[in-house]
């Protein structure tokens, strides 16, 4: 018999339990809602135009600059760098062996 009744006050307490918090859930929510009602009520839908066409400019900066930060760390750059470099010393020392020394 004991357990039945601990079982009953448990059931009750936790469904009183939760519909509280269900009710704060609620007051917050609405709050969050008349909170942003009010935040957007003197917004033109020519303000929203301009801040979408704002966002997207901004998205593309960011892509293309990601794009070009992706581009440097690549494999092919750091090739072509190196290349750059072999050519560079080929030239130096292909310089040095056609000099003809005179004299002395």
């Amino acid at each position: 018999m004991d357990k039945i009744v601990f079982m009953d006050q448990f059931l009750l307490y936790s469904s009183l339990t939760i519909a509280l918090l269900s009710l704060f859930v609620g007051f917050y929510a609405g709050a969050r809602v008349g909170k942003f009602i009010q935040d957007t009520k003197g917004l033109e839908w020519d303000n929203i135009a301009n801040i979408t066409g704002d966002l997207a400019t901004l998205k593309k900066t960011i892509q293309t600059l990601n794009n070009r930060l992706n581009g440097m760390h690549s494999p092919k750059v750091m090739e072509q760098e190196l290349m750059m470099q072999m050519l560079n010393n080929q030239k130096k020392t292909s310089t040095i062996d056609n000099v003809t020394h005179l004299g002395g």
